[in-house]
């Protein structure tokens, strides 16, 4: 079991300037940190990469897709884009050492249809993620598919659905994760989820329920770490929260106010927090 920290919380572009942050991330305790990348660069993300690997912090990376580079759109060239970009996002993860990309990037983030997904969305989908999942399987880096909630996203919602399109995808680099706060949306049962994908999961996203401190709000934790020690997940638990420090991210969050005193705070309290759930039960 590892545990990370997602830094959108603090950018969405990570550069030499924010060493000093994997340094207390490090001194925090954190076994890693999970890299926005919505510009890949190889040779940027290399160089962090081995500023990484000098503090002995692992690493995965999150992305997402829009409405130009929709995986899952009618226009052929439209998804044609989306499985380029996320494929040379692979790269950068790659020159990163990260060992997995996560996020929904099956799909266009905001982007609604006004219906359900279609029987021709769903297929363009999977063959857009059967392109990427090679290239994955090339780079050595392992796909997490991220299922949002409905006010996000309508492509995957629940978990079980997310494991469904991962089993027809048919890759063995192409796995899915499980993100608390989505799940405190869509879910009825939480073990029942977390069963329904313990095949196919490879990474966790610890969210609280209002995207602040975890462990601060009404997210289910208990039966969340008992079902994930039910299952034997022994992978990545990494913390999402957001803030306004990127209006942004504050923007498609839908964060208005505050609701912690610092990022530092936030990302001490998270680590005693999970450690302590993870000492209960591991």
């Amino acid at each position: 079991m590892k545990i990370g920290f997602n830094l959108l919380l603090w950018t969405g572009d990570v550069t030499e300037d924010h060493v000093p942050l994997f340094e207390s991330l490090k001194g925090m305790g954190y076994d890693g940190v999970e890299l926005p990348m919505f510009a890949p660069d190889d040779a940027k993300f290399a160089a962090l990469g081995k500023r990484l690997d000098e503090l002995g912090l692992g690493r995965t990376a999150v992305t997402i897709r829009g409405a130009d580079d929709n995986p899952i759109s009618p226009d052929a060239a439209v998804r044609a884009k989306g499985v380029e970009l996320t494929k040379a996002t692979l790269d950068s993860c790659a020159a990163a050492g990260c060992s997995h990309l996560v996020g929904p990037y099956h799909s266009a983030i905001g982007l609604f249809s006004g219906a359900g997904p279609t029987a021709d969305e769903w297929k363009w989908g999977v063959e857009s993620m059967q392109a990427v999942a090679e290239h994955a399987g090339k780079v050595g880096v392992t796909l997490g598919v991220e299922c949002l909630n409905r006010f996000e996203i309508y492509l995957l919602n629940s978990h079980a659905d997310a494991a469904r399109f991962v089993r027809e995808v048919g890759h063995p680099n192409c796995r899915m994760m499980y993100d608390t706060f989505h799940a405190n949306i869509e879910e009825k049962n939480i073990a029942a989820a977390l069963d329904s994908c313990k095949d196919v999961l490879a990474h966790v996203h610890i969210s609280e329920n209002d995207r602040s401190t975890p462990g601060a709000g009404d997210i289910k934790w208990d039966e969340t770490f008992d079902a994930l020690k039910a299952i034997g997940y022994d992978g990545w638990l990494t913390v999402e929260a957001f803030g306004q420090a990127l209006p942004e991210i504050a923007e498609a969050t839908k964060i208005w106010r505050r609701m912690y005193e610092t990022e530092e705070q936030l990302a001490s309290d998270a680590i005693a927090f999970i450690k302590q759930q993870v000492a209960k039960r591991w």
